[in-house]
């Protein structure tokens, strides 16, 4: 049997560790990085090194930020009576290149997970209560994942809320465009019919 060389066996135990790369994808990413010049393995490097000492959590929404305050938050023309609760930052992209909402958002760098040891105390669930007590927001939109953990989530904050003088709402959910009814499961066929709008 072909030893691999520690450098080599080295590189891919770290990328094995990446969320999605099992031992056979990391084999390939070591062995293309083998095949590329020095300047691009170098370049790959750099902007890892680069991201992880640049990149910070915006101190008001908890977005990725290069600096103390994101754009969002910066924005002006933002609207600053809606907050909009998501789980990761990933998810404030996607409801970004839907290009339909234009308020503000809150990040809260997971969700509730009892079965992971995960709870509110370890999301920024303080913060965001703080911050909706404090400020002058008129409709909070709890966009967490359509999950039990995501659900579980926007009740413990809705919960801590309780009393407070806002407007909840969530996303609304249901069958998709395009697609069939008997394809469809339960839950999906009970949001849809419970979220029903007028035709």
């Amino acid at each position: 049997m072909i030893e691999l060389t520690d450098s080599v066996a080295k590189t891919m135990k770290e990328f094995e560790k990446l969320p999605g790369v099992g031992k056979k994808s990391a084999e390939r990413i070591v062995y293309h990085l083998l095949k590329t010049t020095p300047d691009e393995a170098f370049a790959l490097a750099d902007a890892i090194r680069s991201m992880k000492e640049n990149v910070r959590y915006c101190k008001h929404c908890f977005n990725l930020s290069e600096e103390e305050v994101c754009d969002i938050c910066r924005d002006e023309r933002r609207d600053r009576s809606i907050l909009c609760v998501v789980e990761q930052p990933r998810d404030l992209i996607a409801l970004e290149q839907t290009g339909c909402y234009r308020g503000l958002y809150h990040v809260l760098l997971g969700r509730v997970s009892p079965l992971d040891g995960v709870g509110s105390d370890q999301l920024t669930i303080d913060a965001l209560v703080k911050r909706v007590k404090t400020g002058d927001f008129k409709e909070l939109v709890m966009a967490t994942n359509p999950t039990v953990e995501g659900d579980g989530t926007a009740l413990a904050i809705t919960n801590r809320l309780d009393g407070a003088a806002i407007k909840i709402t969530r996303l609304a959910r249901g069958v998709t465009t395009g697609s069939s009814l008997e394809f469809a499961n339960k839950e999906m066929l009970s949001d849809a019919i419970s979220g029903r709008q007028q035709f």
